[in-house]
């Protein structure tokens, strides 16, 4: 017997190790050589003199990562919570559809967009909105308002890259509130209309409950994936107009293969990477907590 348990716990080890070796490699190694490299003032390659805690001195008296910061959490603002609602709604809407195609090409429209590369996504929205011939611009000559340069002008980029990031993950979401929706026992609906619930009733006390778990996985990714934006800023606006629309990320990109500051972008990026885990714990001891009640 003890024979067999060990030789359970051998497999066990070799099953985990390929695992394990590959968290060390691509994980584990990188984020320890970005938390060593910020304490010197080594450039993007090679290694310089160690400053200590210089870096994050510098950080914090410095006016660009603080406007980054700002911009990136206005955009987690603009795009988390408008993200998880328009998935929820647009899951509900299919999920009600009984004709298995009509619901099944509703729902490849809603999710082709997510499967785009970042940079055909990119093309596409420039394209609609170029102020000398997007199609956008061409309903707007149309219904009689002037053109708008919605990634030159500062009230309009950051909403419009948020509208975008909307319109290309919010497939996935989709996905994630239809998988819960359908695991919601159907006779619950069922016995609410016998007792005569109305629509709102069935979604408060039914849905919503049961929902719950699903939605706050949502909300963590969204959480995540939002404080890491980087893509669409660099390739609609380039952080512009005047940094309204530089993020963290980006900083990092520009102090590191700009200016070949590789010490103090670790730093950046160290801090980023506190503030992701912090944001995420506090976030789901929130929702784990509302669980509960």
């Amino acid at each position: 017997m003890n024979k067999y348990k060990k030789n359970i716990v051998i497999s066990a080890y070799i099953l985990i190790f390929p695992f394990v070796l590959i968290y060390c490699l691509f994980l584990l190694y990188p984020t320890l050589y970005t938390l060593l490299f910020s304490f010197t003032n080594s450039p993007l390659i090679g290694w310089g003199d160690w400053v200590g805690l210089e870096n994050y001195i510098k950080l914090w008296n410095d006016k660009f990562f603080w406007k980054s910061l700002k911009n990136t959490f206005v955009f987690v603002f603009w795009t988390v919570i408008p993200n998880t609602i328009i998935g929820l709604m647009c899951a509900m809407m299919i999920s009600r559809i009984k004709n298995f195609l009509l619901s099944g090409a509703l729902l490849a429209c809603f999710f082709l967009p997510h499967i785009l590369p970042v940079t055909v996504v990119t093309e596409i929205w420039q394209w609609m909105v170029s102020k000398q011939f997007g199609i956008i611009q061409e309903g707007l000559d149309y219904l009689g308002f002037k053109r708008i340069g919605f990634f030159s002008q500062r009230a309009w980029a950051m909403p419009m890259v948020a509208l975008i990031t909307i319109w290309w993950t919010v497939g996935f979401n989709i996905l994630l509130f239809i998988a819960g929706l359908k695991n919601i026992n159907p006779e619950l609906y069922e016995a609410s209309d016998i007792e005569g619930a109305s629509a709102l009733q069935q979604f408060k006390f039914i849905t919503w409950p049961l929902i719950w778990p699903i939605t706050a996985l949502v909300l963590t990714l969204q959480l995540i994936f939002q404080l890491k934006i980087f893509d669409q800023m660099y390739l609609l606006t380039g952080g512009g107009p005047f940094n309204s629309t530089l993020v963290v990320l980006q900083l990092v990109y520009k102090q590191g293969f700009q200016l070949n500051r590789g010490g103090y972008a670790s730093a950046i990026a160290m801090v980023l990477f506190v503030i992701i885990i912090i944001a995420s714990v506090l976030q789901y001891q929130v929702l784990k907590s509302k669980d509960r009640d």
